[in-house]
């Protein structure tokens, strides 16, 4: 483990300490801070501060298609499907996951999904919390919850770097 993820860990055991139950809190459907996100929308259900860094929790409406293949090096993560039949791929592993599914992808394991019939709706979660920085950097506020317009064409070379050095400095990678 890296000095900076174990600094991560012991900031998480020292914020848990407190109260329990002050940290109590409950986000209903429709509520929780809605973002465009990947051509999709991104619902933040809750966060490292609200978790303890435990972790972070988003709901994510994805249109049909296939998402970019990545790689997380501080979080595990792992996709509960609510609606649509999806292919998730998990290093060599290729996994059909329908309503009620769950798949879980190891830090440090390229993976992405398909969706293959849809919209998908899935919740993502991630442990240690903090991925919702991600998601914040590279997303807008939506401007209603819905899919957002889709783009006039792909990100170009100048906009894909942009997304590789965000990703980095959020402890992944991008591996399109």
């Amino acid at each position: 483990m890296s000095s900076k993820e174990d600094q991560v860990l012991k900031e998480a055991v020292v914020s848990a300490e407190g109260d329990d139950q002050n940290r109590t809190f409950a986000v209903g459907k429709g509520e929780g801070e809605a973002r465009w996100w990947f051509g999709g929308l991104a619902t933040i259900k809750a966060t490292k501060e609200q978790t303890a860094g435990r972790y972070t929790l988003l709901e994510v409406l994805s249109a049909e298609g296939e998402g970019p293949l990545h790689v997380h090096y501080r979080e595990d993560e792992g996709f509960w499907v609510l609606e649509g039949e999806l292919t998730v791929e998990v290093g060599e592993d290729r996994i059909k996951a329908g309503p009620g599914s769950f798949v879980f992808g190891p830090k440090g394991v390229p993976h992405r999904y398909t969706v293959e019939s849809g919209p998908a709706r899935l919740l993502f979660i991630l442990s240690p919390g903090g991925f919702e920085e991600f998601v914040y950097a590279t997303s807008v506020p939506a401007e209603e919850r819905t899919l957002p317009p889709a783009p006039e064409g792909p990100p170009s070379e100048a906009e894909m770097e942009q997304l590789r050095a965000l990703a980095r400095q959020y402890g992944g990678e991008l591996l399109v």
